[in-house]
C-alpha cells in the first residue's frame, strides 16, 4: 500500500468516526417540524374556520374551508356600529404606546446600569433579576387597586402605565449596552468634550437600536395578546382592546351562536398586524445587527 493510499485511508476512517459521533440529522429536524405544527395548527384552524358561514362552520370538515369570509368580516365591521374597529385602535395605542415607551425606558436604563457605576447599581440589578420572576397576575390585584386610589382605573393611563417598566426588557438592555457599546469609544468621545446626555443619544443609541428593536418587538407583541389587565382595570366597553372585546363577544356567543364566526372572524384578523409587523420588523432587525462596528 502507498503512501497516499495509507492516508486517504486515515482521513476516512477518521471522517467515519467523527460521522458516527454525530446525531441523526433527521431526528431534530423531525422534532422541530413537530413543534412548528404544533404551534401553526391552531392559527391555521382560526383561518380555516374564519371562512365558514354559521351554517358550514358546525356542519363542515374541520380543516375544509367554507364560502363566508367575506361575508364574516362585512358583519364583523358593522356589528354594533363598528365597534371591532374601536378595539383595534385601542388595541393599536396600547400595544405601540406602551410598547415605545417601555423601549425608550428600558434602552436608556438598561445604558445606565451597563456603562456607570454608582451607589447601588448592584441591588437595583439583582431587583430587576427578581422582578423577573414575579407573575403578572400576582400584580394585577394589587394594580388595580392603586390606580382604583389614585383615579386611573378605568382610563387608557391604566393599561399604558404597568407596561412602561418591564424588567426583563431593563435586563435585555443592559446586557446588549454592555456587549455592543465598547467602554473605548465613550472614552473617546469625552475626550472629544462630548457630555454625557450627547454621548447616550448620539453615540450609545444608535449602537443600541438592534436590542431596541428586540425589546419593542417583545413588548408589541406581549401587550397586544394582554388579556389579564385590561380585564382588571377597565369597565367601560370603548376602551376594550381586542382581547377583551372578543372575550364579550365570546360570552354573548352563548345565547346567540351566530356571533362565534364574528369570533374566529375577528381573532384571524387580530393575528394579522402582529405578523406583519413582526416580518417587517425582523428584516430591518437583521439588516441592522450587522450594520453596527466601531471604525
Amino acid at each position: 500500500m502507498t503512501t497516499a493510499t495509507a492516508a486517504t485511508s486515515r482521513r476516512h476512517r477518521r471522517r467515519t468516526r467523527v460521522g458516527a459521533g454525530r446525531p441523526i440529522g433527521a431526528v431534530p429536524t423531525a422534532l422541530l417540524l413537530i413543534g412548528a405544527v404544533y404551534c401553526l395548527f391552531p392559527v391555521c384552524w382560526v383561518l380555516i374556520a374564519a371562512t365558514k358561514s354559521p351554517g358550514e362552520l358546525f356542519s363542515t370538515a374541520t380543516l375544509s374551508f367554507g364560502t363566508g369570509f367575506l361575508t364574516n368580516v362585512t358583519e364583523l365591521f358593522a356589528y354594533r356600529d363598528g365597534v371591532f374597529w374601536l378595539w383595534a385602535g385601542n388595541t393599536l395605542l396600547y400595544a405601540g404606546g406602551g410598547a415605545l415607551l417601555s423601549t425608550a425606558v428600558s434602552a436608556v436604563s438598561g445604558y445606565t446600569l451597563a456603562k456607570y457605576r454608582f451607589p447601588g447599581r448592584d441591588l437595583i440589578f439583582s431587583l430587576l433579576i427578581g422582578g423577573i420572576l414575579v407573575p403578572a397576575v400576582v400584580l394585577a390585584i394589587p394594580q388595580y387597586l392603586l390606580f382604583s386610589r389614585i383615579g386611573l382605573a378605568d382610563s387608557y393611563w391604566a393599561v399604558l402605565l404597568p407596561q412602561i417598566l418591564h424588567p426583563y426588557s431593563i435586563y435585555l438592555a443592559r446586557v446588549y449596552a454592555a456587549a455592543a457599546i465598547p467602554d473605548s469609544l465613550l472614552e473617546a468621545g469625552r475626550i472629544d468634550g462630548a457630555g454625557e446626555f450627547g454621548l447616550m443619544s448620539r453615540v450609545a443609541m444608535p449602537l443600541m437600536v438592534p436590542g431596541m428593536v428586540t425589546i419593542f418587538l417583545f413588548q408589541f407583541v406581549a401587550i397586544w395578546n394582554n388579556f389579564l389587565l385590561p380585564f382588571i382595570m377597565l369597565g367601560d366597553d370603548g376602551k376594550f382592546p381586542l382581547t377583551v372585546g372578543l372575550y364579550t363577544l365570546l360570552a354573548a356567543g352563548a345565547n346567540q351562536p351566530a356571533l362565534y364566526n364574528l369570533i374566529l372572524t375577528g381573532a384571524f384578523l387580530s393575528i394579522v398586524p402582529l405578523i406583519a409587523l413582526f416580518l417587517t420588523m425582523q428584516r430591518y432587525w437583521r439588516t441592522d445587527l450587522s450594520s453596527g462596528a466601531v471604525k
